[in-house]
């Protein structure tokens, strides 16, 4: 029996070696996508409120969804209107702010002696919990019998409400470092205050940075509701809200909405910024589109 050998026709060597693309060229490849989902869904939602404001309602309960051109001319183009709406975001501005840098303190803080004994952690762990799951409506009326009913509760629920993010996800961080690591350390006799410091905390910076995107969020959240029901002092963009709610001026409703909502957006995109600063250049979060 006779074996013919196979031959296989040889591949030709281009001498070209394709390259991977970069994580830079694939962020500019999908930029103008990035850059027309947004617009569209944009372009959706004022569609769909304008179907809400002349097909849905009948001319004499317009007012209940007031057309876009008619917040933007009676609302945003009058400075009358305007000028107040700016001024009680600044306040509210503030507030949040203050509350957010409080509240990252603390929980970060607090992640770090948890992580450093098992039993602060069982001890601390479930207090952060309960105060996530308690209604914070439910002691707004506690905190203004206890603080006052000014700026400083209005901080306050600014920090009940943004702080176990910053616990959940810093200490979550630190407990995740790679066991590796750990030994590496371990070998070359590391205190712990030297492991802390230059092995957990950089490695659990993404996570920390996530919890603090979460928080921003819901810091701005807090100081709304504070504004409601702590309404001493300057009024605050929620005070207004309720204002305009109870005397139904539905533009200025709607505008203080809009601008309400920019004002989160534009502090959760700033945290993203700094975070992709941080750690964008090491971490794999770095490579997605």
């Amino acid at each position: 029996m006779t074996v013919t050998a196979r031959t296989e026709e040889p591949v030709p060597a281009t001498g070209v070696t394709r390259a991977a693309p970069s994580a830079r060229a694939r962020r500019r490849r999908v930029r103008p996508a990035a850059l027309l989902t947004p617009l569209g869904s944009l372009g959706a939602a004022i569609g769909v409120w304008y179907a809400a404001s002349y097909l849905l309602l009948s001319p004499d309960r317009r007012f209940l969804v007031p057309p876009p051109q008619q917040v933007l001319t009676v609302s945003f183009l009058d400075w009358t209107h305007l000028q107040p709406m700016l001024q009680a975001l600044w306040l509210t501005a503030q507030v949040a702010l203050v509350g957010l840098l409080i509240a990252s303190v603390l929980g970060v803080t607090a992640a770090v002696l948890m992580s450093r004994a098992r039993w602060l952690e069982r001890s601390l762990y479930p207090y952060a919990v309960v105060l996530q799951t308690v209604p914070i409506l439910a002691i707004v009326p506690l905190i203004g019998l206890w603080f006052g009913f000014g700026f400083t509760s209005r901080v306050v629920v600014c920090v009940l409400i943004a702080l176990f993010p910053m616990i959940a996800n810093t200490l979550f961080g630190i407990q995740s470092v790679d066991r590796a690591h750990h030994d590496l350390f371990t070998l070359q006799r590391a205190s712990r205050w030297a492991r802390l410091r230059k092995l957990e905390l950089p490695a659990a910076l993404p996570s920390v940075f996530t919890g603090l995107r979460t928080s921003s969020g819901l810091s701005v959240i807090g100081a709304i509701v504070g504004d409601m029901f702590f309404k001493q002092g300057e009024p605050g963009i929620g005070t207004l809200l309720d204002v305009y709610r109870s005397r139904l001026q539905s533009e200025d409703l709607f505008a203080a909405i809009i601008l309400a909502s920019l004002f989160g957006v534009a502090v959760f995109a700033v945290f993203t910024l700094v975070a992709r600063l941080a750690v964008g250049s090491w971490h794999a979060s770095a490579d997605r589109p």
